[in-house]
């Protein structure tokens, strides 16, 4: 089944070179959809892509024939259906009206609105002046669209439309159908793979309202569950219950304690090819738990004992499953970091280990942020330096894919 490529369009004088994309595009057999900007549309004709794609070309939200009783009964609208339908979303030319919109969530007519609504891979191919490129608020609009996990294809140095010479222009046709096919391939990457993740904190009880817990947001177990999704695998989300929730409809179930998470780990992980072991379970649980709420008048010795480390158990339940597993430290020496890891993944039996250090504010728990070594039953240690945890997840993928998975 050939993949569907959606092409936004707007308004930069650049827009006559996607015809030729487009062109391109089907003669690989991808089937391709164009949005154009109603700006776009004055500045080429629609009749062109329809021509090279045979499909017809959406330019309004609202057409003439919109009735809100067909909409309501028949439960299909445009942009949503647009959407779902793209394995890749790109943008081409992107002009810095369409980039600072994207950035900041703004949906004000039919390319916007689905860009909003696209949960497939998104690619943005900017092009403008060259001061328009290097004016600091569109910088600061690329940077966050890179945070969000967009894959900028930057524009190319040389003469520019409107006289100038610099960086501004649309990058080379060619690199860009390039770029596009390698995406849609990567989509397809972990087709066939049945891949579990576990993400967020467990929470220990003390009594019917107190409880030990620790900090995970699950930041990066969704993003690496959203990741794996977006490369076609069949992902089973562990989640905790107070963690972050994916962006995609992504199966999952929910734990609060470590003994759930463990319950819910035995149920399928025999039937799964790969296990993401990001939680962060408690190392400890209450010897005992009080009935009702104690006395907060009173004081109470609490006892504290070691768990069961859920990571030794998995391959006990599939010997067959790959085990990626996760260890945090505070630990600011990144050798010592590297050692630790190394020790956790001999006895745990798991196939990789991924470490990083919590003893910073930029990354680890709760941060939008993270560093992380990789580090292989070889004792080859992979490092992915700072960035979103989107991002970190796509390299995680990147670097494993190519090793283990």
């Amino acid at each position: 089944m050939s993949k569907t490529v959606l092409l936004g369009i707007s308004s930069g004088i650049a827009a006559y070179k996607v015809v030729e994309l487009a062109k391109n595009l089907q003669q690989a057999g991808v089937r391709v959809r164009v949005i154009m900007t109603k700006h776009a549309a004055v500045m080429i004709d629609p009749l062109q892509f329809t021509k090279v794609t045979g499909e017809p070309v959406f330019t309004e939200l609202y057409g003439t024939d919109f009735n809100y009783e067909k909409i309501l009964k028949e439960k299909h609208v445009e942009h949503i259906d647009l959407a779902d339908e793209a394995d890749l979303f790109v943008v081409v030319p992107a002009t810095a009206n369409v980039v600072a919109k994207l950035a900041n969530g703004i949906a004000d007519d039919l390319l916007t609105t689905t860009a909003l609504a696209v949960t497939a891979p998104t690619i943005l191919c900017p092009s403008m002046n060259v001061h328009m490129w290097s004016n600091p608020a569109v910088q600061q609009n690329i940077a966050k669209l890179k945070s969000f996990g967009y894959q900028i294809i930057e524009p190319a140095t040389g003469p520019l439309a409107c006289g100038y010479e610099g960086k501004g222009r649309l990058e080379n046709i060619d690199i860009t159908q390039k770029e596009i096919l390698q995406a849609l391939e990567k989509n397809q990457q972990l087709i066939g793979k049945k891949i579990i993740i576990t993400a967020g904190g467990t929470q220990e009880k003390i009594d019917e309202v107190r409880y030990i817990m620790n900090k995970s947001s699950g930041k990066m177990g969704v993003a690496l569950a959203e990741a794996c999704h977006q490369r076609g695998a069949d992902v089973l989300l562990l989640r905790a219950a107070n963690s972050v929730e994916p962006r995609y409809q992504i199966p999952q179930k929910t734990f609060t304690s470590a003994d759930e998470l463990l319950t819910l780990i035995e149920e399928s992980a025999p039937s799964y090819d790969v296990i993401f072991h990001a939680a962060a379970v408690a190392d400890f649980q209450p010897e005992k738990t009080f009935r009702g709420k104690l006395d907060s008048n009173k004081k109470i010795h609490l006892t504290l004992t070691p768990r069961p480390k859920i990571l030794d158990q998995i391959k006990k339940m599939n010997p067959k499953i790959t085990v990626i597993a996760f260890k945090a430290e505070h630990e600011p020496n990144e050798k010592k970091l590297v050692a630790l890891a190394q020790k956790r993944l001999a006895i745990s039996g798991a196939d990789a280990i991924i470490a990083n250090d919590i003893s910073r504010t930029d990354r680890g728990f709760q941060a939008d942020t993270n560093e992380v070594f990789i580090i292989s039953k070889n004792k080859k240690t992979h490092r992915i330096s700072l960035n979103s945890k989107k991002i970190v997840a796509e390299q995680i993928l990147d670097h494993l894919h190519r090793v283990i998975i």
